[in-house]
């Protein structure tokens, strides 16, 4: 099935209603269960430090830094939602509340995301999605995959992401969440001006942070920020890429989100890690992005009740099918 396909040649009319009707306090729900996690992990972490040998430090950390970067990836989920005016039904609540507790914390905007995933939604698969570039030249060796899976590990993905954030902020970058931004022009912009530009676009995330900061510091702990960074550049990217990879990798250039978008199946530990806020339900999303994440799985089992969509693979089947001799 290459065409476009109508929702409503899937679903009733009644049927979307009920599918694409949003909810304050489900949308709370995600993001006070998401800190919820942070803060547990913090505390748990900050609790346990002194009972703990070196080994177990080490794990601890270990463990808190894959934590972290889950609730790190379920924000930029939530922000993701958010720009389809998902998330909740009041609209301040998608573009302010969102925005200062799910996007800046991950130095993102979801009034700088908006239009430009809407443009992935409207492009996908084609030579003009903007997040193309995340999953081009799949499928892939597995000494290749490898390589990628350890830059994203030892931090050179991430320090290479915070750069081009930088560059961005400082509008020597186009915005973008993919790996491939276009440059744009210093001309005779001074260096006033591009640190104005720096203070102007990042001022979100450096509030933010500053905000996180002084909790830990009120707490007698400022030493657990350093968990947060941390996070961002070893263990996110890594599951911003199987994430990404799971989602339109491998799948045929066309016109429907059955065919240019996976589904895939996630257990607790996908869930915790590169599945939050059931993403994992993309041909859904991608049918109708107005569906709010938690009626996503019971529109998945209409789909296979009605055979438009088969069982989903798991993510290691999907990364197994990813790779080539």
């Amino acid at each position: 099935m290459n065409s476009k396909v109508s929702v409503t040649e899937l679903f009733s009319r009644e049927e979307i209603r009920e599918l694409t009707t949003p909810s304050d306090l489900q949308g709370a729900l995600a993001v006070g269960s998401t800190w919820a996690v942070i803060v547990l992990t913090f505390g748990t972490v900050a609790y346990s430090w002194k009972y703990l040998p070196v080994w177990g430090k080490i794990l601890m950390c270990a463990l808190a830094l894959a934590i972290l970067a889950g609730r790190q990836l379920a924000m930029a989920i939530l922000m993701h939602d958010a720009s389809h005016h998902s998330l909740f039904k009041t609209k301040w609540l998608n573009t302010h509340f969102t925005d200062w507790l799910c996007a800046r914390p991950i130095w993102n905007e979801v009034g700088k995301y908006r239009p430009y995933h809407l443009k992935h939604h409207a492009r996908t698969s084609q030579p003009d999605d903007p997040d193309l570039g995340l999953v081009k030249n799949f499928p892939i060796t597995k000494q290749s995959l490898f390589r990628k899976f350890f830059r994203d590990l030892n931090g050179q993905s991430g320090l290479k992401f915070l750069t081009g954030r930088v560059l961005m902020d400082l509008e020597l970058l186009e915005w973008s969440v993919s790996n491939d931004p276009k440059p744009i022009p210093r001309g005779n912009r001074s260096n006033l001006e591009l640190a104005k530009n720096l203070l102007k676009n990042s001022s979100g995330m450096l509030i933010s942070n500053a905000a996180l900061f002084s909790a830990l510091w009120a707490s007698g702990h400022p030493k657990l920020y350093l968990l947060w960074p941390l996070a961002y550049i070893t263990p996110f990217p890594l599951f911003i890429r199987i994430r990404a990879m799971a989602e339109h990798a491998g799948l045929e250039t066309s016109h429907s989100a059955l065919t240019n978008t996976r589904t895939t199946r996630a257990g607790w530990l996908a869930r915790a890690f590169v599945a939050p806020i059931h993403v994992n339900y993309h041909i859904e999303h991608h049918l109708m992005a107005s569906v709010p994440h938690q009626n996503l799985p019971k529109m998945h089992q209409m789909l296979r009740e009605r055979d438009y969509v088969k069982a989903p693979p798991s993510y290691k089947d999907v990364i197994v099918s990813l790779l080539k001799d």
